[in-house]
Formats: structure tokens, C-alpha cells, sequence
């Protein structure tokens, strides 16, 4: 089936060639067309242009797009969403004084949503994750990043995975699986750490592995977690298996975290709310990406990732939700972006390239998501009327999205 967007207002992230990764300056810039049309044939984007070039077009599905933007899905590439329960007290205990840390070492935290998904059938885990995937999906997001992490035992994190892994199959958004073995210390090895790291090193890399349920490795590398050396470990034997690292780093302390990712070769090294200048220059001239993740900031009260820093360095930046359960219970990416032209500086072109192609990159797809580019999926957001893509960070509080095509598909 062809489908024809026409009479486009302006459409956003035009990319003619097959770029898969904006950095520094080049942030900045976000081609665009005006008085534009898009046609979608099946899944694929297969012409674009100006509406005085698209005389002669047929297409089985005609949708008039006046006065509205047109621009590619949101590209997630840090969330928890397959999580049971919920941990709506500890928002509570935070407002009363609680910090984040007070509440893990008394036994909440991801050792909470941990014990609760223990307890949750595998089906019901899945509803309620299958629940948020369509909200988000609703919200204008085409490609998602989900990690496992609130198993902390074999068999529950497996569970986590095959959930993530039924997800993939049963929605057309890209999804791409992550391994968070190593999110906290189970309470059955609280007094042996090292321990748990052998289990996720000897049994649980190896299972994920055979049952092909991973594409990456990720790790809560902080104070508190997960040091340096647990890490180092965890990343060399998942390198044996395959699985490139994404990783947690640098969330409330900076200690050599974003070097090690760097040496072992990591796709993106998440949150960088703490920042030194050792770790951006670990970040030049590697093909790691730091993502930032502003909604984590606001809903903790902690520091934004200081993104001027980073893109002004020369470096490239995504920005991605952290939808879970503790920290993040939202997966809206349009609040990420106006949360990171607000409190980060953020231009509204560094905002929807770093959530779009950069976003993408993050999750190793921006060859074939995250812009609008001939050949690349038909993964795009028509907005309501608005003036300009600038209202969209703008407005932040209201909902700017008319309808969202996954793969040539109205949702």
C-alpha cells in the first residue's frame, strides 16, 4: 500500500543523504522543507520534496497534512518499561526528605520493583509493559531501547527478557533488547557482591547469549553498585559473547566509568549527570555516544547532563526517557525535549536531532530510523497545527501529536 502526505507544513529532519550520527555544531542544523509531501510505499520512505514536485503522485491513502509538521518518530534508547507494580510511596518518601540512596539502603528502590517482579507471572508482566509500550508509542516514540535489571536472579531477569523479546513480535515498533544484570545487589548477596557478578558472568551472560534475548550489555556502574572492576569483568566476558555494552555511568558520581565504556568499545554511556573534563575527552574520537536523560533530573531533583558542555566539545548527544519505575515513571519524549531546552540550553535543533537520528544511533539503527531519508522506514509524527517546530519544546504542556505511522501504518 502507497500512502501520500501532502500539503506538509514543513517536513522536519530531511536528510538526503544516509547520515546516522549529528555532533558538535552540526547539531545546530535541521534541514527541513516547507510546503512539502512524503510518500510512504508499505514501510519505506520512497520520495519527499517540495508540494509543485509531487504533480502526477497516486497513492492508495491520500492524508492532507495542512498546516502541520511532519517529522520522524521519537528514537528511545533508554528505558526500563518491563517493570511490576509501581513505587508511587517512594515518590512520597523523597517529598519528605528521603534521598534516592535513603530509600535503596533501606530496602526500596530496584530492590523493590526487583522482589515485585519475582512475584509477577510472566503474562501479567507483559500486559502491563505491553500497556506503556502502546502509551508511548501513542506519544510519538517508533523506535525503543528496553532493558531487563529488576530480575536480579537467573530466571527473572530470562523472564524480563522473553517479555521484552514477545514485545519485539507483537508491535511494529523497533526494539532492541539490553541485558542490566548488574542493577543492584540482590539482598541474597549483600555481604558478597562478587558473588552475584560471577553468577551474571557465569551463568546468566552465557544464557542470554544461547537464547539470543540480548543485542547489548548494560551496567549500573556507581558508587554503591557496581565499581570499575565488577564492570571491567562484566564487560569482558559479555565482548565474548557478543553483546556490545550500554551503560549507566556517571549518575551521581564520575569515577572512570566513561573511559572504561570507551575502552570496551560501548554504543552509548547513559545519565553523565556528573562530568569531568577526563570524561569528555574519553568521548573524543570515539564512537561512543553520551545520552542524557533530563527526566531522570527533574523527577529526582539531581543535576541535567550538561549538554552545552558536550556538544560544544565537539561531541555528539542523544536524549532518551529512562522510563521506570524509581526515577522516571513517564515515557513521553516530547517532555524530554522541552526539558532539555529549558533546563539544559538545548536549541530546539540540538533537541530533536539528539531524539531522533542521534537517539537511533544509540541503539545502533540510524541507517534505517531516525530521519527522513529515501530507503529508510516510514516511521513519522504528523503534528496538529502549529506554527513552527519551535512550539513543539515550547508548549510543553500540551499534547502536539495528530497521528503517528509506524512502518507505513496510522497507529
Amino acid at each position: 500500500m502507497t500512502t501520500l502526505i501532502t500539503n506538509i507544513k514543513e517536513l522536519i529532519q530531511v536528510r538526503e543523504t544516509n547520515h546516522t550520527l549529528v555532533s558538535g555544531q552540526d547539531m545546530k542544523v535541521l534541514p527541513t522543507i516547507k510546503n512539502a509531501f512524503l510518500l510512504i510505499d508499505h514501510d519505506t520512505i520512497v520520495d519527499y520534496g517540495e508540494m509543485s514536485d509531487s504533480v502526477g503522485l497516486k497513492a492508495d491513502n491520500i492524508i492532507d497534512a495542512t498546516n502541520k509538521l511532519v517529522l520522524p518518530t521519537w528514537c528511545d534508547s533508554h528505558t526500563h518499561i518491563v517493570y511490576a507494580g509501581n513505587r508511587e510511596q517512594e515518590f512520597v518518601d523523597r517529598i519528605n526528605g528521603l534521598s534516592y540512596e535513603d530509600i535503596a539502603n533501606r530496602g526500596g528502590g530496584i530492590l523493590n520493583s526487583a522482589e515485585k517482579l519475582q512475584n509477577t507471572s510472566e503474562d501479567d508482566l507483559y500486559e502491563q509493559s505491553a500497556v506503556r509500550l502502546q502509551n508511548v508509542i501513542n506519544l510519538g516514540t517508533g523506535a525503543i531501547e528496553i532493558k531487563s535489571g529488576y530480575g536480579l536472579t537467573v530466571a527473572a531477569e530470562l523472564k524480563m527478557l522473553r517479555v521484552i523479546k514477545r514485545l519485539k513480535k507483537n508491535f511494529p515498533v523497533k526494539v532492541k533488547a539490553t541485558l542490566l544484570a548488574a542493577h543492584a545487589v540482590p539482598k541474597d548477596f549483600k555481604n558478597n557482591k562478587e558473588a552475584f557478578v560471577d553468577l551474571v558472568i557465569n551463568e546468566l551472560i552465557p544464557e542470554v547469549s544461547k537464547l539470543q534475548l540480548a543485542n547489548y550489555i548494560d551496567v549500573f556502574c556507581e558508587k554503591g553498585y557496581f565499581d570499575l572492576k565488577d564492570t571491567e569483568r562484566i564487560l569482558e566476558c559479555a565482548s565474548q559473547f557478543g553483546l556490545v555494552p550500554k551503560i549507566h555511568v556517571n549518575q551521581f558520581n564520575a569515577f572512570g566509568g566513561v573511559a572504561l565504556g570507551v575502552k570496551f568499545g560501548a554504543l552509548s554511556v547513559d545519565h553523565l549527570e556528573e562530568l569531568n573534563n577526563e570524561d569528555i575527552e574519553a568521548l573524543k574520537n570515539s564512537r561512543t555516544i553520551p545520552v542524557a536523560l533530563p527526566s531522570c533530573s527533574y523527577f529526582l531533583s539531581i543535576p541535567y547532563t550538561p549538554a552545552r558542555r558536550l556538544i560544544d566539545a565537539g561531541l555528539p548527544l542523544a536524549l532518551a526517557t529512562d522510563y521506570n519505575p524509581g526515577s522516571t515513571p513517564s515515557g513521553n519524549m516530547n517532555f524530554v525535549i522541552s526539558t532539555a531546552c529549558i533546563k539544559m540550553k538545548m536549541t530546539p535543533e540540538e533537541a530533536i536531532n539528539a531524539a531522533t537520528i542521534n537517539g537511533a544511533y544509540a541503539m545502533g539503527i540510524s541507517n534505517m530510523y531516525g530521519s527522513i531519508t529515501k530507503g529508510k522506514k516510514a516511521n513519522v509524527i504528523i503534528t496538529k497545527p502549529v506554527p513552527s517546530y519551535n512550539y513543539l519544546p515550547y508548549a510543553f504542556g500540551d499534547n502536539h501529536i495528530d497521528s503517528v505511522i509506524i512502518n507505513g501504518q496510522v497507529q
